[in-house]
């Protein structure tokens, strides 16, 4: 049995401001950081780990730097867990992202799992590159714990894998800034959830954004 501790990154601005970051390069503001550090001190209490990957984008590898320095360890980056392409639509905020696109948007909103995002990728493109990256990791891991950091998409994406669901219930996953799920990958490859978007460890931190 191997132990994932799936992190979402800090908040950054485009958080708060609702913009589609995707794989903009952006760094976690203020409250963002902070929610880093105190989620480095969570995991190293409650969930130690062996290893903490993390998407190369900056947001990411700052969160999962705090992780891993509460450990004593270092962020090894991987490409799987990079957040989805938006294409056109990165950078933009949501208000003129439905007013370009209301079609598109619509789907987005009721049907995630039909949208292929204009000169991006789609949830079905992010899914494959995120079951290989589990299993790889897991591949390298066996009977330990370990440290995912990545994005809202991407770990909502993951989760409906392991709660057995198609991506057509996206939306039914959340994942605020900084939430830490816990789920077990058994020898047989079933899962076993030990919970989901948990965020109580920041609840003294004030000002944060989902």
């Amino acid at each position: 049995m191997t132990r994932i501790v799936l992190i979402r990154h800090g908040q950054t601005v485009w958080n708060r401001e609702q913009r589609f970051r995707g794989q903009a390069d952006i760094e976690l503001d203020e409250v963002g950081l902070k929610q880093a550090q105190v989620t480095g001190r969570c995991v190293a209490a409650r969930w130690p780990v062996v290893a903490v990957y993390a998407s190369p984008l900056r947001r990411t590898t700052q969160t999962a730097r705090a992780i891993a320095d509460a450990q004593g360890l270092t962020v090894e980056p991987l490409g799987g867990l990079l957040d989805i392409n938006f294409g056109e639509w990165q950078g933009q905020l949501a208000q003129d992202v439905a007013h370009r696109f209301p079609e598109l948007f619509k789907d987005w909103e009721k049907a995630p799992h039909t949208v292929h995002f204009p000169g991006g990728e789609s949830l079905d493109e992010v899914r494959r590159r995120v079951v290989s990256a589990l299993d790889d990791v897991v591949a390298r891991h066996p009977g330990q714990a370990i440290a995912l950091v990545s994005h809202t998409v991407v770990n909502r994406v993951l989760l409906c894998v392991v709660l057995g669901w198609g991506n057509d219930r996206f939306w039914r996953v959340h994942q605020e800034t900084c939430a830490v799920n816990v789920f077990d990958v058994e020898e047989d490859g079933s899962f076993t959830i030990v919970q989901l978007n948990s965020t109580h460890h920041l609840h003294t931190i004030t000002g944060g954004e989902g």
